[in-house]
């Protein structure tokens, strides 16, 4: 018996070592994968430390050469003299509000287009979802026509408005995904204790949807963190008001002088939006995939 079964152990074995011998490549294949990607970072985060006489002169690989010759004058400049540190809190001011805004609107349309019944219910949800091919391009003279008749152009709450109107397609189709994807069952025991659609709303569909408010949450962010055309259309290049995107495009002048400092300027512009992707990473993966599979 023994030498019977020894020919399905050795198949085993082998089935087994080829297995971890995938695995292996794989990881090998990520890892450097990831290096590729991390490698414009680090060169930025290296270049933004280096004097603007070597940026200009050497790659930013020399300088782990000695003599090592790093200084932070870049960030100084970038944050004392270049309206940086107001920039950073106005693209607070604007990102905060235009993240929530659409998610909370969002939300409650969501929930109303996945367990509320009302007459045009699936038409209103087609029409929403066909926005999210218009490109903003095409709203951006007519809107900012209405802003300069409603005296609102220069102002946050224009962006904040704009915002949330550019992102109000994309959050109802991944909300209603979600929302619509949780247990029947749990809807139809809230509406037997008596529960309201307020109540259900905040006590139950909210708590169980953090994965895909989350996920939602990190792509709102950081395309309004990131945004220069929209910035500049509505809010213009004041100073007071002005984010980060729009001082950046301001550092470098028009006979190309003072481009070394774009690096500092751009690393203090990524440090947010991978502090908020690395805190939400978790619910990242299931808020995309939210909806996307039955069980």
């Amino acid at each position: 018996m023994a030498d019977a079964l020894s020919p399905a152990r050795r198949g085993k074995g082998a089935a087994f070592a080829g297995h971890l011998a995938a695995r292996g490549v794989l990881h090998i294949i990520l890892i450097v994968v990831s290096l590729l990607w991390l490698l414009p970072s680090v060169g930025l985060l290296v270049s933004s430390l280096r004097p603007a006489r070597l940026i200009t002169t050497t790659g930013w690989w020399t300088a782990f050469t000695t003599p090592f010759q790093f200084t932070l004058e870049n960030y100084a400049h970038v944050i004392g003299q270049a309206n940086m540190g107001r920039s950073f809190l106005n693209s607070l001011l604007i990102a905060i509000p235009a993240t929530v805004m659409p998610i909370l609107i969002a939300a409650f349309g969501a929930y109303a287009f996945a367990w509320m019944r009302f007459p045009g219910r699936n038409a209103l949800f087609l029409v929403i979802v066909g926005l999210l091919v218009v490109p903003l391009q095409v709203t951006l003279i007519p809107v900012l026509r209405l802003f300069n008749v409603l005296r609102l152009t220069g102002s946050f709450p224009a962006i904040w408005v704009a915002h949330t109107a550019y992102g109000l397609p994309f959050a109802v189709y991944l909300l209603r995904n979600f929302i619509g994807e949780l247990p029947g069952e749990m809807m139809e025991s809230a509406g037997l204790d008596g529960a309201t659609h307020a109540q259900v709303f905040f006590r139950l569909v909210l708590p169980t949807s953090v994965p895909a408010i989350a996920s939602l949450a990190i792509f709102q962010f950081m395309w309004v963190w990131n945004d220069l055309l929209v910035a500049l259309i509505y809010l213009g290049g004041t100073p007071q008001v002005a984010p980060m995107t729009v001082t950046i495009s301001n550092l470098v002048n028009s006979y190309g002088a003072g481009w070394e400092y774009l690096t500092a300027a751009a690393f203090i512009s990524m440090f947010l939006p991978l502090v908020v992707f690395f805190a939400l990473q978790q619910y990242f993966v299931k808020g995309i995939l939210a909806g996307s599979v039955k069980e």
